[in-house]
């Protein structure tokens, strides 16, 4: 099954592309350009939330972190899931 997820980054560096305000965005050391036309107000160091390559929203600092701290246990949990998986069928 696949599914778009909307995934929290840190902008890095803001500039414009095309007269389009876009951002290098930190996905944890992952850095992908996202278009800012929906955040005109958003800064280097802040967090959003993205999705299909467009800031859709602003999140705290906190608020990113948890959210990445649970996409990480999900994909611990989908590991050892498949794992077992594999222990199972030897």
């Amino acid at each position: 099954m696949a599914m778009c997820l909307a995934v929290p980054g840190k902008v890095a560096e803001i500039f414009q592309e095309d007269g389009v305000r876009m951002c290098r965005m930190d996905f944890g050391g992952v850095f992908r350009n996202v278009c800012l036309v929906y955040l005109p107000d958003i800064s280097v160091g802040q967090y959003a939330i993205v999705h299909a390559g467009f800031a859709i929203s602003a999140v705290d600092e906190a608020t990113a972190q948890q959210t990445l701290q649970l996409f990480d246990e999900i994909d611990s949990l989908q590991a050892a899931a498949e794992s077992a998986g594999d222990n199972e069928t030897e």
